[in-house]
């Protein structure tokens, strides 16, 4: 075989793969209109039914309501014993942390003693030594959520360096001398 005998045949090969696949694209291309508008129809529908779910969620229309920052996620426990002292507490450090943007501190907590009344205080500290408090009374024995809105600490007027957040029992605010307060998941939320 010489060099133009070999061209031959090889062009006669890919003159023949080349026919060959023309006829399966037709045949693929064939299909291929056919779904196109079922496939077309299936993304509108995937789309509008996305849209949907974005646009009838509450929470997807005010992101900002659902950023949360943990303070303290471990389970703090405040033991009370009131016969050396008047006060126990709980605080946490934040280091000039600027909590301008959040609306609200949630925490989850409970008492162990079922019987016992307890009210708990709650208090921010900013740079400037301005303490807000709020207390909440009749803590539940059980494990419940608690939020309350940083508005409500009204003598704190400057939010963007806080000192600490503190959970205290006093003397006065629990029937028991004795006495376990758990906290749990403290959070602030946009």
């Amino acid at each position: 075989m010489d060099k133009k005998e070999i061209y031959e045949h090889l062009a006669n090969i890919y003159l023949d793969a080349s026919s060959k696949s023309s006829k399966k694209k037709r045949k693929t291309k064939t299909r291929t209109k056919s779904f196109q508008p079922l496939m077309a129809a299936g993304i509108v529908t995937i789309l509008g039914l996305g849209s949907l779910a974005v646009y009838s969620n509450p929470f997807s229309r005010n992101r900002q309501a659902q950023t949360a920052l943990f303070l303290y996620q471990d389970a703090a426990k405040l033991n009370f014993n009131f016969n050396p002292a008047k006060k126990e507490s709980f605080s946490l450090n934040l280091n000039g942390l600027n909590l301008s943007k959040y609306k609200e501190l949630y925490f989850s907590f409970k008492k162990l003693n079922s019987r016992d009344t307890i009210a708990l205080r709650i208090e921010f500290t900013n740079r400037f030594n301005e303490k807000g408090e709020v207390y909440i009374k009749d803590i539940p024995d059980k494990w419940a959520e608690q939020k309350i809105d940083l508005k409500r600490f009204a003598q704190v007027s400057d939010w963007n360096e806080m000192k600490t957040l503190s959970f205290s029992v006093e003397e006065w605010n629990a029937k028991e001398k004795s006495g376990v307060v758990y906290i749990d998941n403290i959070r602030v939320v946009r």
